[in-house]
């Protein structure tokens, strides 16, 4: 039932949006999101002129302890070159309220990646993310991240005023 409504609500951004290029989800499993456990995906863009901007996506629930989120992203781009960014997104306001769009269950966040890119190589590139939570004042990682339902990207074309 989940993937079912995870692929309705796939199709219904990908119907409405004429920016978006690609998108993709991994489902992640109920018992969290491992620190091991790298979420990799394939791009093969078709068109190496356009400018893109590209997002992360997540989806939430109130299981998520944290007002925050740190994440690891390696871009292997086709010949060989590869880009690692640690990254932190807000989350939650100070009130604990989570950020995003959605109902009191699940959470839709669209997070910046990257903006004004141009896919100058022809083949494929390789987005893995990663997480880096771990509670304060612990040197450790938390070995399962509740919470996180799924997590991917979005590839949208920019437009020429630089907002989308």
């Amino acid at each position: 039932m989940r993937v079912l409504i995870c692929l309705l609500i796939t199709l219904t951004i990908v119907s409405c949006d004429d920016l978006l290029v690609d998108a993709n989800y991994e489902s992640l499993p109920p018992s969290g999101w491992d620190i091991n456990d790298t979420a990799t995906f394939n791009i093969t863009p078709q068109d190496t002129t356009t400018v893109y901007n590209l997002y992360l996506n997540l989806r939430n629930t109130h299981e998520y302890e944290y007002n925050n989120l740190w994440l690891i992203s390696q871009i292997k781009f086709p010949h060989g070159k590869i880009v690692t960014d640690t990254l932190q997104y807000e989350m939650a306001a100070p009130d604990g309220s989570f950020l995003g769009t959605g109902s009191n269950d699940i959470y839709e966040n669209k997070l910046w990646l990257r903006e004004g890119v141009r896919f100058r190589e022809s083949g494929t590139y390789q987005l893995a993310l990663k997480h880096a939570m771990r509670k304060t004042g612990e040197v450790k990682g938390d070995t399962q991240l509740k919470g996180i339902l799924e997590v991917g990207y979005s590839i949208e074309k920019q437009v020429q005023d630089g907002s989308n």
